[in-house]
Parts: structure tokens; C-alpha cells; sequence
């Protein structure tokens, strides 16, 4: 697969987190994540382990009001060593606004993209 081939996998993923996340489908933002993922940075909230942490996370965020995420200014950049793509942008909600610092997504075993790593922060209200 050429790295064409593959963003298209990556870009795959990122849509479908929105699509959940959009349809206030907490679960199906967790998908997302790979199972190993260890860590999710969100700053101010804090760091969170593994998919069922992760989808409590998003729970909350949306059971607060939060909707309608967009990304803009989306940069994709390949990883060191064939290791997936790396996402960077801005962001903004509803209610809210701030930058993806740094979305690690690598292709899993069922040939999906889901994110390993992903570090964001909120930048203020709206």
C-alpha cells in the first residue's frame, strides 16, 4: 500500500471519530481507539487509559452539551519509521475551541485506522 493509499485509511478513521462523536455516540469515539492505546492527553481534563476510560471521557463531554466537532488547518505528517500517520489541527465545538497537538493513528490488525495516541487541547469557550 503507497502512502496515498494508506492516508486514505487514516483520513478514514479521523471521519469516523467525527461521525460518532457528531451522533453523540460515545462508544463509538472509544472505537477509535486502538486497544492498547495507553494514554489520551486532554488538556485540561486529564489522561485517560484504555477505551472504557476513553468512552466515559467523551460520555461526559457530550452529556455536558458538547456537539458539532470540526477540524480545520488539518495537518497529516508520516510517522518515524513506517508507524502510522500523524495528525495535527485546529479544532472547534459548539461550545468550545483549541488545537489537536498530536493524533498518533496506525493501522491495526483488522486493517483499520485507530488512533494510539492522541494529545489535545482545549483553547477556550465559545
Amino acid at each position: 500500500m503507497n502512502n496515498e493509499e494508506q492516508l486514505s485509511t487514516y483520513k478514514a478513521g479521523i471521519e469516523a471519530w467525527q461521525e460518532a462523536f457528531n451522533n453523540q455516540d460515545a462508544a463509538g469515539c472509544a472505537a477509535q481507539y486502538a486497544d492498547h492505546t495507553t494514554l489520551m492527553k486532554a488538556r485540561p481534563f486529564g489522561e485517560f487509559t484504555g477505551r472504557e476510560e476513553i468512552q466515559a471521557f467523551w460520555q461526559q463531554i457530550m452529556d455536558q452539551g458538547f456537539a458539532d466537532v470540526n477540524y480545520t488547518n488539518v495537518k497529516w505528517e508520516a510517522a518515524e519509521g513506517d508507524e502510522g500517520f500523524i495528525l495535527s489541527a485546529d479544532w472547534t465545538m459548539n461550545k468550545a475551541f483549541g488545537v489537536v497537538h498530536r493524533e498518533h493513528w496506525k493501522i491495526q490488525e483488522d486493517g483499520k485506522a485507530r488512533l494510539v495516541f492522541d494529545e489535545f487541547e482545549v483553547q477556550g469557550e465559545r
